[in-house]
């Protein structure tokens, strides 16, 4: 229904911030990273929102770009995790750093986020690591690696390339950075140098 707001930023604390448009404030909860990010009081601010609807209420959530927002929405399908864990979550880890804990199968890290369990963080890492190798795995994406040069998709490039696509890259750009870099890496580097690349352009 929303798809992003931008207006002045009339009032913000820990945990919200609101963005009057068209004469209408509207309060969205938002992560520690989009609070810090995004301004202060009386400037201008553009946020992209996911609107949660259940049958008691309806929860605004705005976040500073888009690559969170998609964060957002991919956790709050894991089993058991709602839009509060999903928060704890992205106030803890940026986009990137969760992409690396999913990758690298880091619970530990992810447990670090208020209110999130060890069951918890193993589901986000299991549901969301196999949902990304399903999405890799297919005929399109296959023909795109192996054109980019990378015969497995099994390996630490395979996991990299996963993690870059669910921070949004487009498939053929995480796979022509990643056939860029020395294969035997870990994963965890292929990701942070893959990252410097396509922040290059």
């Amino acid at each position: 229904m929303f798809y992003s707001l931008t207006g002045n930023i009339v009032f913000i604390d820990e945990s919200s911030i609101a963005v009057e448009c068209g004469g209408v404030a509207f309060k969205c909860a938002a992560t520690l990273n989009t609070l810090k990010k995004v301004g202060k009081v009386g400037e201008k601010a553009t946020l992209f929102t996911y609107l949660n609807v259940r049958e008691d209420a309806l929860g605004l959530f705005g976040f500073y770009d888009k690559r969170e927002l998609e964060c957002f929405k991919l956790l709050i399908g894991v089993t058991g995790v709602g839009p509060k864990a999903a928060l704890a979550i992205l106030s803890q880890l940026s986009p990137d750093q969760l992409a690396l804990c999913i990758a690298t199968g880091d619970v530990k890290t992810i447990t670090r986020a208020q209110g999130v369990g060890a069951k918890i963080a193993q589901r986000v890492v299991l549901e969301l690591k196999n949902k990304l190798k399903a999405n890799v795995t297919d005929d399109e994406s296959f023909s795109t690696i192996e054109a980019a040069g990378i015969v497995s998709q099994a390996g630490s490039s395979g996991e990299a390339i996963s993690a870059l696509v669910m921070l949004g890259y487009s498939q053929s750009e995480a796979s022509v950075a990643v056939s860029r870099l020395d294969s035997s890496l870990s994963v965890e580097e292929l990701i942070k140098q893959a990252l410097k690349l396509l922040a290059k352009g």
